[in-house]
């Protein structure tokens, strides 16, 4: 296919999306997200992109002091941001209250590495807004919504989705434990809420945790590891 011809549409699939998407987008996770941090919480904003979600929480909760960083640093950013790598955030344990992820996770090869790197610089939570997978249409359903989202941008699509029991044993894995999770985010407008709504969205409130406060069902996998690894007697 012709590169020009390519550009043009993919241009276009971009400004399609932000016509019928964005605003409601921002509105939406800004409404879900404000709501659940705590008053007064020192929060960075990781994979902030222009920072547009972190404006709008910011001036919802003036009483919160919230930053980003991002891989690549955008033109204009709309908070503070700062760069990174991508997998080591350059910040000391506990710089923050907490960290705030939206749609960053399953662009990573692992997650995680960022997560656990999101709970080492937070003091008390991590709030997260990412995506459930269950089965194939699922899947095919999130590597189609990635591309109209992120192709444009020229985001990084590992198509890193994960099931509900995964995400609890990630949490498990990085001591955090869920303290809130809800499926109830109506990102898209009726009909298409009937196709790529469906329970494929989620936010979770977790807090940093001790061994005890994990769930039953959810041992770390470095303890696995420890154990099978333990001689028998």
């Amino acid at each position: 296919m012709n590169t020009s011809h390519t550009s043009w549409a993919v241009s276009w699939v971009g400004r399609c999306h932000r016509a019928l998407v964005s605003g409601r987008r921002v509105r939406i996770l800004g409404e879900l997200l404000s709501s659940q941090i705590p008053r007064g919480a020192s929060t960075l904003d990781v994979g902030c992109g222009d920072g547009t979600i972190g404006s709008w929480i910011a001036q919802r909760r003036p009483d919160i002091s919230i930053e980003g960083v991002e891989v690549a640093a955008r033109p204009v950013c709309r908070i503070p941001c700062s760069t990174f790598d991508g997998t080591s955030l350059p910040f000391a344990d506990g710089t923050f209250d907490g960290c705030l992820l939206v749609d960053v996770l399953h662009h990573t090869d692992d997650v995680t590495v960022l997560l656990r790197e999101a709970a080492r610089v937070s003091r008390d939570f991590v709030l997260l807004k990412d995506h459930l997978c269950e089965n194939s249409l699922d899947d095919a359903t999130l590597r189609f919504m990635d591309w109209i989202g992120n192709r444009p941008h020229g985001v990084r699509l590992t198509f890193n989705y994960q099931s509900r029991r995964a995400w609890m044993q990630h949490f498990a894995d990085c001591g955090l434990v869920e303290c809130n999770w809800t499926t109830d985010v109506p990102l898209y407008p009726a009909p298409f809420a009937l196709a790529v709504g469906r329970g494929l969205h989620f936010v979770a409130f977790l807090r940093k945790c001790g061994p005890e406060e994990i769930p039953p069902g959810c041992v770390p996998s470095a303890l696995l590891r420890t154990s099978s690894q333990d001689p028998e007697f």
